[in-house]
């Protein structure tokens, strides 16, 4: 009697008593959320930056110019002032929005403003689709810089920066440069269907109607994306009341922010002006030569969640899946882009998908310089916030953006390599070429570091 007595007490106290059964994450959730939220904060940048400027050459000059927004505000002159000087609002929008990032990465990853994350995404929604909408009855250049250049896009930013830092909590503990990967990977999704979305408002409806569509659209999808993301549990949430910035003491963050800006000052060239050399050269249609942007993009759906895998589940190091993203992308660009592409239309199309494949999964592979850069934290007991490391790694990938654009105007001027056009480099392109190979092989050479740092210590540790 007595030992039933206590078996019915230790049943009862287990059942009062059960085991805390850990939370499963929403991943589809979080996931789409995120990708949707992908749409308004990168469509406009992506018709933007990886569309061409048609019959156009004189204001094509920088990686981050308008496309087809640009090449109907001078078609349809629905602007009063210099032609040349619409290019600056794409310039402007691309540093406002690349270069903020840092800053409120760091301030949204501090615990005293972590509640407020979703509330700066709101009000980011809230201003780039005012900015929009209030663009659409702009008359002066100078109205479309200050509300698309710089309102819209910090409210790009301050929309798109809580959605890494979700991000990054939620997969903190695993999978995280697949969860950044998937992101990627719709943001390529993203930017191939944008610029003929944009070609077809601006087409049938024309420039004001257009701006409004687009700003409902921001509104809409954009609030939608944050309600849909959960937030994290308070489990997952750090406790960081100052901001740790041990980080910036060691070289590990500095071999990767270098090679970030190298690859992203190249990487921006042959999305701005693949689609003019198409038509410049092959003589292909205009319709045939902005199709390029399109097979660099579509690539970069599979390849950017690829990279990520390759880290998570099949643990290549960091290193290693940069140097494949670098290598893989420079020997495209010297091999394809370089040799006969301006006489065999069938080179630069290869060109455009294995650059975009290698080139697209360079960013998914952020997620393990992140998880090295936290090992290194740990190893010296030193606290690090990874939300706010990749808010640098995107301002370190805004400078490259801008150093890029401004080269390639002066690469332009240099002209051929060669002094026939047998060659791709023997084009006027040919400078523009050579740089775009060189920046993306430096893009990769943090394995090189790495590898003489180990040398260094089986140096010293050896008797």
């Amino acid at each position: 009697m007595a030992n039933m007595t206590e078996d019915i007490e230790l049943s009862d106290r287990h059942t009062v008593q059960p085991e805390e059964q850990p939370t499963r994450k929403p991943t589809i959730r979080i996931l789409l959320g995120c990708g949707l939220l992908q749409l308004p904060a990168w469509g406009k940048i992506s018709s933007v930056d990886e569309t061409l400027i048609l019959r156009f050459d004189h204001v094509a000059g920088f990686a981050m110019t308008f496309g087809i927004w640009q090449d109907f505000y001078i078609q349809q002159q629905v602007l009063r002032g210099a032609g040349s000087a619409t290019g600056v609002i794409g310039t402007t929008m691309n540093g406002v929005m690349y270069l903020s990032m840092p800053f409120l990465a760091t301030a949204l990853g501090r615990d005293h403003w972590a509640p407020w994350r979703r509330t700066v995404a709101i009000v980011g929604t809230v201003l780039a689709s005012a900015s929009f909408l209030l663009s659409s009855w702009s008359t002066e250049v100078w109205h479309l810089i200050l509300l698309q250049g710089v309102l819209a896009a910090f409210g790009n930013a301050m929309l798109y920066t809580p959605t890494t830092l979700w991000l990054d909590e939620w997969f903190r503990d695993g999978n995280r440069a697949t969860a950044y990967g998937v992101q990627f990977s719709i943001k390529n999704v993203v930017g191939t269907a944008c610029p003929f979305l944009m070609f077809a408002l601006l087409q049938n409806l024309g420039f004001g109607n257009a701006l409004r569509i687009w700003a409902g659209m921001v509104l809409i999808i954009g609030l939608g994306g944050i309600a849909l993301v959960p937030l994290p549990p308070e489990s997952t949430r750090r406790r960081q009341q100052k901001i740790p910035w041990s980080f910036l003491k060691h070289r590990t963050f500095y071999v990767y922010a270098i090679a970030n800006t190298v690859f992203s000052s190249g990487y921006g060239l042959p999305q701005t002006y693949l689609s003019t050399y198409a038509s410049q050269y092959l003589h292909l249609p205009a319709a045939e030569s902005s199709a390029m942007i399109t097979f660099l993009n579509a690539p970069g759906i599979l390849s950017s969640t690829g990279f990520g895998l390759l880290n998570d589940k099949v643990h290549v190091s960091a290193g290693t899946n940069t140097l494949i993203s670098a290598i893989g992308s420079a020997l495209c660009v010297f091999l394809l882009w370089g040799i006969k592409s301006n006489t065999v239309p069938g080179l630069l199309v290869a060109f455009a998908i294995c650059y975009g494949f290698f080139a697209s999964g360079y960013s998914a592979t952020w997620g393990g310089w992140i998880t090295d850069l936290e090992k290194e934290a740990a190893e010296h007991n030193e606290a690090i916030n990874s939300g706010m490391l990749y808010g640098f790694m995107n301002g370190a990938r805004g400078i490259g953006y801008v150093v890029g654009g401004l080269s390639g105007v002066e690469l332009l001027k240099v002209g051929p390599l060669q002094d026939n056009q047998k060659w791709a480099l023997g084009t006027e392109y040919g400078a523009l070429i050579l740089f775009t190979g060189i920046s993306s092989a430096l893009g990769g050479w943090s394995v090189v570091w790495k590898g003489r740092s180990c040398l260094r210590q089986m140096s010293l540790s050896s008797p």
